[in-house]
């Protein structure tokens, strides 16, 4: 019988996607690795390979179909003795099938004679049937991980080496544990504040009057629902400081004229992304993200910071950032940037992390509080570098001045823990030298 072909889930926290454009066409023999789709999530546009080979045998999605539900059937693979695809559901009908039908058994007790004949039939490629026979594996034994449990090439190779293939998978599904979408809200009590209006009540308040009306994309319904949870549900307390920027600003110029002949030029942000990095390692008890019934110290500091796109923004992660040289950071900011604002980040590059960076200095904003990205500890809202008098010992100098807010989720973080942590920062900042010791 011919393959299914599904919407693929591409990050953990996509639950519909875009079939941008598709790259073969009814009739192509695919391989398994293929790109088959480009498929834009609520964050970026991604390739899709197949898992399987064959036949295409129809593509059920056109390009440019918005709102397909992962795990949508989008095109059929026909398997090797087929010619032809048996007619598929149209995709229609397919979506009305994830509606909830608690109060009518029958349909599960009719499905029931074809899950039961199901049983005895392995369900895999013809490339991990190729493979089982080569290596003397029993596909009835190896769990598939392809769509409805169909045994792919990668299952065959890790049943080649590993006893317990399933075993081995299960840290991989441990991220979906956190939810990247907002848990319901309880009832309103008496008296508690109204649901918010719908889009037509708000439309007739302003009939008669011109306006554009601009649709949600993925990407902006994303982070209106996580804003949304994160004010909902993160306890926000707010810690501010200054720091005196002089000696850093100093530092940095001589670092640049020193690294100019090979093309590396620092900026504050990279300084700021080393400092924070370096503080949650000195106060490891702040380098930590809620869990929904736990906490969850890290080890490493895996930065994350905010990077502003058209529609939206990105936070692209900087994995193990205390331990890297403030060039090699600036030149993995520079190319995660990049990337992100060509939606071009695949999901590991910016979902994680246990502390970000929000830096709206460089467009002259003086001082801001930042809203926490959960399950983040905190965020670390950056202003711009001020020249202004301070007062130093008995005399009044001028000096460049930077004000920062932390922002901190008070189930992780307490006042005096979030206190140190911002020391640490400012303290990395004003001796900027013992960063690099």
């Amino acid at each position: 019988m011919s393959i299914e072909i599904l919407m693929p889930a591409l990050s953990p926290t996509m639950e519909e996607g875009t079939l941008a454009k598709w790259l073969v066409k009814v009739g192509d023999t695919v391989k398994s690795g293929q790109i088959l789709a480009e498929i834009e999530t609520d964050k970026a546009t991604m390739e899709f390979e197949a898992v399987d080979e064959g036949v295409i045998g129809a593509l059920l999605v056109p390009e440019g179909a918005t709102g397909v539900r992962v795990n949508t059937p989008i095109a059929t693979l026909l398997v090797e003795g087929e010619t032809s695809a048996p007619a598929p559901a149209p995709v229609a009908q397919v979506a009305p099938a994830a509606t909830p039908a608690a109060a009518a058994p029958a349909p599960v007790a009719a499905a029931t004679p074809a899950r039961a004949a199901a049983v005895d039939r392995v369900f895999a490629s013809p490339l991990a049937r190729r493979i089982a026979a080569e290596k003397h594996i029993d596909l009835a034994k190896v769990q598939g991980s392809g769509p409805r449990g169909r045994v792919v090439k990668a299952d065959v190779a890790g049943a080649a080496t590993a006893a317990h293939p399933a075993v081995a998978a299960a840290p991989v599904m441990a991220p979906v544990a956190v939810p990247a979408t907002p848990t319901p809200a309880p009832a309103p009590a008496p008296g508690a504040a109204a649901a918010p209006v719908s889009a037509s009540t708000v439309a007739r308040m302003y009939e008669g009057r011109a306006y554009e009306e601009v649709m949600l994309d993925g990407m902006r319904r994303t982070i209106a629902a996580r804003l949304t949870e994160a004010k909902q549900t993160i306890p926000h307390f707010y810690l501010r400081r200054e720091v005196r920027l002089d000696a850093l600003l100093a530092f940095r110029e001589q670092l640049n004229v020193q690294l100019a002949p090979r093309g590396v030029k620092l900026s504050v942000n990279d300084f700021i992304i080393k400092a924070c990095a370096l503080a949650l390692q000195a106060v490891p008890a702040a380098n930590a993200v809620w869990a929904g019934d736990r906490i969850l110290k890290m080890r490493a500091s895996d930065v994350a910071v905010a990077v502003a796109i058209e529609g939206g923004l990105f936070t692209p992660v900087l994995k193990d950032a205390e331990s890297k040289s403030l060039s090699k950071l600036s030149a993995e900011m520079k190319d995660l940037a990049a990337r992100a604002k060509t939606r071009r980040l695949a999901p590991q590059e910016y979902l994680g992390g246990s502390f970000a960076i929000s830096n709206l200095g460089m467009m002259g904003i003086e001082n801001f509080d930042a809203v926490i990205n959960p399950p983040h500890g905190a965020i670390l809202a950056v202003g711009a570098g001020i020249r202004k008098p301070v007062v130093a010992g008995d005399a009044v100098v001028i000096a460049t001045v930077m004000s920062m807010t932390l922002s901190v989720d008070h189930r992780v973080i307490d006042g005096a823990l979030g206190a140190d942590l911002l020391k640490a920062i400012v303290e990395n900042l004003e001796h900027p030298m013992a960063m690099l010791a």
